[in-house]
């Protein structure tokens, strides 16, 4: 195992941006780790193994959406693993997303994160993503909301992977919400 450090990194320009605007679903299982994909020199994942393409569904989320990683290590035990926290706004609630949710929180499914800068990082990929906590609400104002914060997490021994945007954009599930 290579432990050295080899490249180095300059300031970057001022050009990038917080946030998220898309998450992807896909169920656990359907990708896996190592025989399951490509990657590129750089370590972004460029290709499914044709067994391993997974389908994904589109969740779109506007402000207060975010995947934070956690680096988790210890001197003392050797370990190291990254803790991937994803939290979800969704405005209006429905029966179709209730189903959804539900079916999400039952599963632990892989998880893609597309941000504000067009990157996409998959969370979950060996061990899945767990709903841990959340809340349905409808608001006590007019202007509060009426919808969905949910929480989840994924406990993995590499931060998220960097996927080629069309690896999940091409392989869209059909289901759609209709009333949203």
């Amino acid at each position: 195992m290579a432990c050295l450090i080899d490249k180095s990194r300059a300031l970057p320009c001022r050009d990038n941006l917080g946030g998220i605007k898309n998450v992807y679903f896909a169920n656990f299982g359907d990708l896996t780790e190592g025989a399951g994909f490509t990657q590129d020199t750089d370590g972004e994942i460029t290709a499914w193994a044709t067994a391993d393409t997974p389908e994904f569904f589109k969740f779109a989320v506007k402000a207060s959406s975010s995947l934070e990683q956690t680096v988790t290590a210890s001197r003392e035990n050797g370990t190291l693993f990254y803790e991937q926290t994803i939290t979800l706004v969704l405005p209006k609630q429905s029966p179709q997303t209730h189903q959804q949710i539900h079916d999400i929180a039952m599963g632990r499914p892989h998880v893609v994160v597309e941000d504000n800068n067009g990157n996409f990082l998959l969370a979950g990929l060996k061990h899945g993503c767990d709903v841990n906590g959340g809340t349905i609400g409808t608001g006590t104002a007019f202007g509060d909301l009426n919808g969905y914060n949910i929480t989840l997490a994924g406990q993995e021994p590499l931060p998220a992977y960097f996927v080629t945007s069309t690896l999940v954009t091409g392989n869209l599930g059909t289901g759609d919400i209709d009333d949203i």
